[in-house]
């Protein structure tokens, strides 16, 4: 068996003209040559006058020919599989190698594309197709024999820890060099209990970011397409092949090294993994990650001038602290949790009898059984943001008389969420924290039959089954160490006290990593890392006489089951979105605890879970609702209280228009939308509308006949109805006209657009425009046009709509109504969303004398429109909007975050315009400012990315390349400040 030295090697001495020279006599070709980087061999990037590229090897002299000879016919099994390698070009004579002064020499293609390793954030798509192209490496690989695999060399992860443990000297940091070693020595003895059993056969050795070359998909990511570099092949643990590429992947986002799991699990669905080379995983990782590092300062020891080497050390260093910041154990069991291995379990509790009894039997009253979770009742209204929310909890409880009051095991805490982070906090608890009053002394029992074992004042333990552990601390002092147990015997006292006290117990398996509790409270984890610690431990609660209630992320089980029901066309978000069970202000946060700040619930405009609107709601439906046809003050309150928020000039008329001074309630924008329609059909006796091209106004037969954006239906030009004109959208970024004096061409060519319809017989009814162009991603009206545009359509005969269920209700900040941007006045002015903050509520604006044109039509109502529910907390709305300042606080922060967004795009130049006003904005991402090249691929990226960080924001626009920024209007500067930092993150890292 051949052997490399070991410690690193010295690459041939060869220079560029040398390699030009070997070009020209072995090849034939004439080429320039410029090095690529090698940390033992010498590359070079050969280009001939017509642009052709291809790429010289020159080995180290150690390799045999036997090793060459085995990575061409590895080449040739990995062409028959499909895996995309370079083609490997004879020299003159015929042979794929050559010599040179002693030297072996080879050139292949150049691989097009991309580096992998410098491409910053993967995505986990990106994660994933590492992980498939491993799998179809081994797989090509697994039937290759030959004499050249049989060899010897220091990145065999076989040897990986005598390698590693050898280079250690080189390592002048003597902290970094302690934790190599200490990590070689972890990883040497989790591998021991499995060498065994893990299979050897051919591998690259070698398949990482750094010998992969990408391509730009559709969705404008890198994807690993090309393998290059079979200096490593030889035979190795199969599952190295997978752990040598994970780790890879880990400097692309050091700070959350768990997502490399995504590799891992794509690399089992095609090449599955037995356990025992599933509990090799992590350890051959960490293991790689160690040998990177010595082996990088061994490689500068010995060739100071290698450039490549030098630079590759901070990436090597990233690689080993991401690896090594999760416990090895820890990280082992996830593995075998996502891979789908079922984890051992503690002996089945006998019955424990009443609450607390098998545990504190001379406890007496009630067990209060404390709910900290997301969707927690007590937690409501911010509860949950206090600083001493979970105290809160049990004083209330002590309040009521409880005896003790229990905080579950493994329910998610709410009360431990973080808001404005881009970072999951620990929320999950592994224990069982019961909490008592000042009071005397209390026997306390073992809960399980077992042996003392390791316990101390405070603390007492008991192994039971195979491998299993009780502890209880905040007890006093424990039976002597191998004292056998029985269930109920007693084992400590909780000490007598004049403040409360707490009881913390947990089950774990004894080779848990140690995670202490602190003095009353149980220790918590991070949601990423939960399946590890529900195999680690178990709910004390069936020992303890407790309900079992703990959770996990159910989230992708919820989203399986929407699928089962939905249609296709009902639209979600995110490719694997999390599951939302409490919202608070502009903040979201699913079942795990993490939050989100929420930048596209423009219907929720106060914020969710406001308390005005609850209790509303609450009041209003104890006592009255009906429908509009009775007789209560709540309808005609709420529709003065909505008229009395026209400008003064809407209230009063004019020549050429009525005042508005009626209201129409209905249930939804959609239902304002077609009704504020039928109304303007009859009031004019006509039927023509007059739409803009790419808007939306909402999904009933009348309103989505209106709705004329491709993005929402791609047939939506050619399927309107005989009824509808569509006119051209007056964007002054993307439209037919732009730059000054827009306005007054697009008002023109409408006005020739009225005059055509008039002369076909078919004179317009009314136009409906929304008064910022909200599908468009917020893009504001050319200056004129709206008034200009108004005065056509009136002078024509028709009615102008004013659609304000996006961008009216305080949005725009320096104004109530969108239209008031315009200086003008509508005839009917439709609003929804942000009405009832989430509860139903839709309406239509006008003057009397258009309204009672629908008699002629019969009479209107509605079930459930103008109701004393809908309208009473569209007053608590109106109210809460008043006292709180939301439409200052839109123009605020809607000055600072747009402010912030325009200095992104300084330095991004992805970001082309920024649109909008208030609290109303739009994101345009372009590929080219000049051009203005949609980034719509980009934009859905970054929208996934963004969500990662803790940032809801999704695309609009016809495009798809606006992110729109409609958030509640009570959206903190803090919160503005974090997402335009996300923004740059992202714009910077990679998407």
């Amino acid at each position: 068996m051949p052997e490399q030295p070991t410690g690193g090697l010295v690459r041939p001495d060869v220079s560029v003209s040398d390699a030009v020279a070997i070009a020209r006599e072995h090849w034939g070709i004439t080429a320039t040559a410029s090095e690529l980087g090698s940390n033992q061999d010498r590359n070079f990037l050969l280009t001939e006058a017509d642009g052709t590229r291809s790429v010289l090897r020159v080995d180290n002299p150690v390799f045999p020919d036997s090793a060459r000879d085995a990575q061409h016919a590895a080449l040739d099994a990995y062409r028959r599989a499909g895996v995309a390698v370079p083609a490997a070009f004879p020299g003159r004579d015929g042979s794929l190698t050559q010599r040179w002064r002693g030297l072996s020499v080879r050139r292949s293609a150049f691989a097009e594309g991309e580096p992998m390793v410098d491409a910053g954030y993967f995505a986990p798509v990106v994660l994933r197709e590492f992980g498939t192209l491993a799998a179809a490496s081994v797989n090509a690989l697994s039937a290759l024999a030959h004499p050249g695999l049989d060899r010897a060399h220091m990145w065999d992860m076989r040897v990986a820890a005598d390698e590693a443990r050898g280079l250690l000297p080189s390592i002048e940091d003597s902290a970094l060099r302690g934790r190599v070693e200490g990590t070689i020595v972890q990883a040497e003895r989790l591998l021991a209990a499995v060498a065994e059993q893990l299979p050897v056969q051919a591998v690259h050795g070698d398949l990482t970011d750094d010998n992969v070359m990408g391509e730009h998909g559709d969705d404008a990511r890198l994807h690993p397409r090309t393998v290059l570099d079979l200096g490593d092949l030889a035979l190795g643990w199969r599952v190295a092949e997978l752990a040598v590429c994970a780790s890879s992947m880990l400097h692309h986002e050091p700070e959350r090294p768990l997502r490399v799991l995504e590799t891992i699990v794509a690399f089992h669905a095609d090449a599955p993994l037995s356990e025992s080379e599933a509990r090799a995983v992590w350890p051959l990782i960490v293991l790689r990650a160690a040998l990177l590092v010595a082996s990088g300062w061994r490689q500068l020891e010995i060739d100071g001038g290698n450039d490549y080497a030098r630079e590759r050390i901070a990436g090597e260093q990233a690689i080993f602290d991401a690896a090594t910041a999760v416990p090895l154990a820890e990280a082992t069991e996830l593995v075998l949790d996502r891979l789908g291995f079922a984890a051992a379990a503690p002996p089945a509790p006998t019955s424990a009898g009443a609450p607390l009894a098998a545990l504190l039997p001379g406890l007496e009253g009630e067990v209060a059984i404390l709910d900290p979770g997301v969707e927690s009742e007590d937690l409501a209204a911010g509860a949950w943001l206090e600083p001493d929310a979970e105290r809160a909890l049990v004083r209330a409880a002590f309040a009521g008389g409880a005896a003790a009051a229990v905080m579950p095991y493994g329910v998610y805490r709410l009360t431990r969420t973080r808001v404005d982070s881009a970072d999951a906090v620990p929320t999950w608890p592994l224990a069982t924290a019961i909490h008592l009053p000042a009071g005397g002394r209390l026997l306390i029992t073992a809960p399980v039959a077992g042996r003392i074992e390791g316990s101390g004042y405070g603390t007492v333990r008991i192994s039971f089954g195979d491998g299993w552990v009780c502890e209880i601390h905040g007890a006093e002092s424990a039976p002597d160490l191998g004292t056998e147990v029985e269930t109920g015997d007693g084992v400590s006292w909780l000490p007598e006290s004049e403040t409360e006290r707490t009881l913390v117990v947990s089950i774990l398996r004894r080779d848990a990593p140690g995670k202490v509790p602190t003095v009353d409270d149980a220790p918590l984890v991070l949601p990423e890392v939960v399946p590890a610690w529900r195999r680690f431990s178990a709910d004390p609660a069936p020992w303890l006489g407790l309900p079992a209630l703990a959770q996990a992320d159910e989230a992708p089980a919820e989203l399986a089951r929407r699928e089962r029901i939905f249609a296709s066309a009902q639209e979600r978000y995110y490719e694997r979105p999390p599951q939302i069970e409490h919202g608070w202000r502009h903040h979201l946060v699913d079942t795990t605890g993490r939050a989100y700040v929420d930048m596209v619930n423009n219907v929720t405009g106060l914020g969710h879970g406001h308390p005005g609107v609850a209790d509303a709601v609450n009041r209003q439906i104890r006592i009255l609702n009906t429908n509009s046809r009775f007789l209560y003050r709540e309808l005609a309150e709420y529709s003065e209280r909505l008229l009395a928020l026209l400008p003064d000039d809407a209230r009063e008329g004019s020549a050429d228009r009525d005042a508005l001074d009626t209201v129409l309630l209905v249930n939804s924008g959609s239902e304002a939308v077609d009704l504020a329609l039928r109304v303007a059909q009859a009031a004019t006796g006509r039927k023509t509308v007059v739409s803009l091209r790419e808007a939306y106004h909402g999904w009933t037969m009348a309103s989505d006949a209106v709705t004329t954006s491709a993005y929402d239906n791609p047939d939506a030009l050619a399927t309107r109805p005989d009824w509808v004109h569509v006119a051209d959208v007056p964007n002054r970024f993307r439209g037919t006209y732009r730059g000054e004096g827009a306005g007054a061409r697009y008002a023109a060519d409408l006005g020739a657009d009225l005059d055509r319809l008039a002369e076909e017989g078919r004179p317009i009814a009314a136009f409906i425009c929304e008064s910022v162009l909200g599908n468009a991603g917020g893009v504001l009206l050319p200056d004129g046009y709206l008034a200009d545009a108004y005065a056509r359509v009136r002078a024509a005969g028709g009615l102008c709509i004013a659609d304000e269920v996006q961008v009216g209700f305080g949005r725009m900040g320096s104004s109530f109504w969108g239209f008031e941007q315009s200086g003008v006045v509508p005839d009917l002015i439709t609003i929804a969303k942000p009405m009832g903050n989430g509860f139903p509520i839709g309406g239509v604006i006008t003057s009397q004398r258009i309204a009672d044109a629908l008699a002629g039509q019969g009479q209107f109502f509605s079930s459930a429109g103008g109701n004393p529910l809908s309208c009473r907390v569209g007053i608590a709305v109106l109210d809460a909007m008043a006292a709180e300042g939301l439409q200052e606080n839109a123009r605020v922060v809607g000055g600072r975050l747009a402010e912030g967004f325009r200095a992104l795009a300084e330095r991004h130049p992805l970001i082309g315009p920024v649109h909008g006003e208030g609290l109303y904005l739009g994101v345009e991402l372009v590929r080219d400012r000049e051009s203005m090249e949609p980034a719509a691929s980009e934009a859905a990226a970054i929208c996934e990315r963004l969500r990662e960080l803790g940032v809801i924001v999704l695309t609009t626009s016809e495009r798809s390349n606006v992110l729109k920024i409609k958030p509640p209007l009570c959206l903190t500067a803090a919160s503005a400040d974090f997402v335009v930092a996300a923004l740059d993150r992202v714009l910077s890292e990679g998407w």
